[in-house]
């Protein structure tokens, strides 16, 4: 199978940005130049803001780059669950804001004039293995809130009974986001790669200390990291990491229906397609295999169990010619958390994206502009950081227990005895006394030795094979196979060891 690497990196790189050289002002600046970032800082400028977007790495190769690209309004975790929890009105109104996103990519690729493959599909949710349990449930949500939607008989893909949902899209991720750096370029607005922030402190005038020892002052901070760093136990309690996989297979050019697909099943699986012209095949994106981030260690066995379900779908599909994962922050009632964060006066935070990583980007970019602005908008209370939300305590307890659960490696053995037992290309916990150590070996046989205590919480990293990096399994962080940070909400990475 080949090696991990992400279809929308492929042809398309993302623009090189020079780092932040000094101190600077700004009116907002911007962490993270994913796809919620750009957005907020592009809808900034449209109501007079001077934005200053900072990425840790390029703007645009983050996590936007690793997903699969559906444009959906239809919820990944489904209306009937957010209509249990949250009422019918905040289900309406997550349908609608979502729709609007949508609306709004389009709106912008086209008033920008920027290519990004954009194409409107239908969306269909059909049963899985699961039963139609899940299906039923939802048909009788969606009926009762008025959402738009048709009952057929067969589902294009899957050929079974399902729910079609119009108005969905697809496009290029990549291709967006590089249009949008140019937009907000273009517009008087900053933006920097290789500029790591490190700390926040809000106020009538906030200040965002860089890795460099540099600083940036701005009247207001915007934190679109996917995962929220400097945010204390306070908004971490709020959220899950969970790891997502996902395939590129070659299918026969026009063989197969050109839209969204989800089945039911819990981990679920989703589908889209690539449509590659003139190159003979269209590439069938799947993903699914969910799992908490750091709990597995059989990411080969995961994409090998996706490619078998998509060939059971589409037996004319060929050996996947990308994989990559993704990661995913849920939250107890599957909404976002944008808006004011629970700390910091005059910080606000996009995240939560609980896989509608690209809509609640687009909407977050919006509604955060307002409350900068001192708009009103009624979606502020809907995805509120700091709700509360009683009939999603359980969901919310049970993450948070398997959270504290991963706290007793502190505890336990290490998973070899000596470096010795580690072969070339591989990674494995040793116990050395009271510690633990991070031991990699590299292919010519040297050993890089970390700790492996996250910088962020505490926890004990493990090894993920499938991608060669070591990923926290209680907030979600991740670093490289030497310890250097890929993914927050850890801004240091793993410490030398003596």
């Amino acid at each position: 199978m080949a090696e991990p690497q992400s279809v929308w990196l492929v042809d398309e790189p993302t623009p090189k940005s020079a780092p932040l050289a000094s101190d600077v002002t700004a009116d907002v600046c911007v962490i993270g130049g994913g796809i919620a970032g750009l957005t907020a800082a592009y809808r900034l400028q449209d109501v007079g803001r001077s934005v200053l977007v900072l990425d840790a790495r390029e703007p645009g190769g983050g996590e936007t780059a690793f997903t699969t690209a559906h444009l959906t309004w239809e919820l990944d975790d489904r209306f009937s669950r957010l209509a249990e929890v949250r009422g019918d009105e905040v289900a309406k109104a997550a349908a609608a804001s979502h729709r609007r996103a949508i609306d709004d990519i389009e709106r912008v690729a086209r008033a920008e004039k920027f290519d990004c493959d954009f194409v409107r599909v239908d969306g269909y949710l059909f049963p899985g293995l699961d039963g139609t349990k899940a299906l039923d449930e939802e048909r009788e949500a969606v009926r009762r809130l008025g959402l738009e939607h048709e009952e057929v008989a067969s589902v294009p893909l899957a050929r079974r009974p399902g729910l079609r949902f119009p108005g969905h899209a697809r496009f290029h991720p990549v291709k967006y986001m590089n249009g949008l750096v140019a937009a907000v370029r273009r517009r008087g607005g900053q933006v920097h790669g290789g500029t790591r922030a490190v700390k926040i402190a809000g106020g009538d005038q906030c200040r965002v200390e860089l890795e460099d020892g540099s600083a940036v002052t701005a009247k207001a901070v915007v934190v679109a990291t996917n995962a929220p760093f400097e945010a204390g136990l306070t908004l971490h309690l709020r959220l899950a990491a969970y790891t997502t996989y996902a395939l590129a297979l070659p299918v026969p050019a026009n063989t197969v229906p050109d839209a969204l697909y989800w089945d039911t099943e819990d981990p679920y699986h989703y589908v889209r397609l690539l449509p590659t012209a003139g190159r003979g095949a269209d590439l069938l994106i799947v993903g699914g295999e969910d799992h908490k981030t750091g709990q597995a260690s059989d990411q080969d066995e995961r994409w090998g169990r996706l490619a078998e379900w998509a060939r059971g779908l589409v037996p004319a599909a060929g050996e996947p010619a990308y994989r990559w994962s993704g990661q995913v922050f849920e939250t107890a009632d599957g909404l976002g958390l944008i808006g004011a964060a629970p700390w910091g006066k005059n910080v606000y935070v996009i995240t939560g994206d609980s896989g509608m990583g690209l809509t609640h980007a687009t909407l977050g970019g919006r509604l955060v502009a307002d409350l900068i602005a001192g708009r009103e908008n009624p979606l502020a209370a809907v995805y509120d950081p700091g709700r509360w939300t009683p009939a999603a305590a359980f969901e919310l307890m049970k993450e948070n227990a398997n959270v504290a659960a991963q706290y007793a490696d502190w505890v336990t053995g290490g998973e070899v005895n000596s470096p010795d037992q580690i072969p070339p290309g591989h990674g494995a916990i040793i116990r050395r006394g009271l510690t633990k150590v991070a031991v990699y070996r590299r292919e010519d046989g040297s050993l890089c030795e970390r700790s492996a205590t996250c910088p962020h919480l505490g926890a004990i990293v493990r090894w993920n094979p499938g991608e060669q990096t070591w990923d926290c399994p209680a907030h979600g962080s991740r670093f490289t196979c030497e310890g250097k940070v890929l993914h927050g909400p850890a801004v240091s990475a793993l410490e030398k060891v003596e």
